[in-house]
């Protein structure tokens, strides 16, 4: 991990942003050749073969406690296994830049799973009106006003329930995976590595009924994106992200959403000519507002704030 530090954490923190935003274009570059189901395998698969290769590297072992690899495996599908192959299907009847948009409530969905399942977190009012300003923010982007067909409606409520499973992950990693004492690479290689190993049925499963999961020959520009996919997306991504949490924080670290959707919408846009509607980046930046106004990055206005409470006359 030395080379790492040698270097500023914003700079880890600019291209795993970058890594990130350009997920959906390499998912949409899969799917040329690939099932959804091809696409989420073979990134996790290629992620895992890397990941162990910097296990080894930097002699990291992998986790050793029964109770961990049980949360591990959980993690594990919620994580990865299911929501990259919700994702996958979902750009199937949806635009990357679209995916892409809606993985920035990741934050939001990751808070109305916190308030709903740990009771000690209250909902302040800043998160209140974050989540009302990020929902908005979501009609804004697929526009409600004009309705959607049933292909695209149903893609846009996998890429829902993708995020959804992230916001079910986060807390369960950080309850119970970032403080058994293992390190990053050591959480991270085993998740993904589970992550693979679960879907595996599922492809052999496609084969044997005579849906293979490779449904064409494979362009130059689909290996080059599944390879980026898979190594970066689903393997150094990952150690960047620990690395950034243990040297800024991981408020700092969460804050990486507002940069993705940025990158989404213009790899979408430029490299795959997909079009963009005027409401969609407009619904982005309402649904990032009110991601940073749930964080507390954003002052709510005068009449927003709670005011002076009355003297108890004790």
């Amino acid at each position: 991990m030395r080379p790492l530090r040698s270097v500023p954490w914003p700079w880890w923190f600019l291209a795993l942003g970058m890594i990130w935003g350009c997920s959906f274009l390499f998912i949409k570059l899969g799917l040329q050749a690939l099932t959804p189901v091809g696409v989420a395998f073979t990134r996790l698969a290629i992620g895992s073969v890397t990941l162990l290769a910097i296990s080894r590297a930097t002699g990291t072992r992998l986790p050793r406690g029964r109770r961990t690899w049980g949360y591990l495996a959980l993690v594990a599908l919620l994580f990865c296994s299911i929501p990259f192959t919700l994702f996958a299907w979902g750009e199937t009847q949806v635009s990357s830049i679209l995916a892409g948009i809606i993985n920035a409530c990741t934050p939001l969905a990751t808070l109305v799973i916190v308030l709903l399942a740990f009771p000690e977190e209250r909902p302040t009012r800043e998160r209140v009106v974050g989540l009302a300003v990020g929902f908005v923010g979501v009609l804004v982007v697929v526009g409600a006003w004009d309705g959607l067909g049933g292909g695209e409606l149903l893609g846009l409520l996998a890429c829902v329930a993708a995020i959804t499973c992230y916001g079910l992950a986060f807390p369960l990693t950080r309850r119970h995976l970032v403080t058994t004492g293992d390190g990053p690479i050591s959480i991270a290689t085993g998740q993904v590595t589970l992550a693979a190993l679960f879907l595996l049925p599922v492809v052999v499963l496609e084969t044997v009924t005579g849906s293979p999961v490779v449904t064409g020959p494979p362009s130059l520009a689909t290996v080059l994106g599944m390879l980026a996919l898979g190594a970066l997306g689903s393997g150094v991504a990952y150690v960047l992200n620990t690395h950034i949490v243990g040297q800024a924080g991981g408020t700092v670290a969460s804050s990486v959403t507002y940069v993705t959707p940025l990158v989404s919408v213009a790899a979408g846009a430029i490299l795959l000519a997909e079009p963009l509607t005027w409401h969609e980046p407009a619904g982005g930046l309402v649904v990032l507002l009110g991601v940073a106004i749930s964080q507390g990055r954003v002052p709510l206005p005068v009449v927003l704030r709670p005011g002076p409470r009355a003297a108890s006359g004790r």
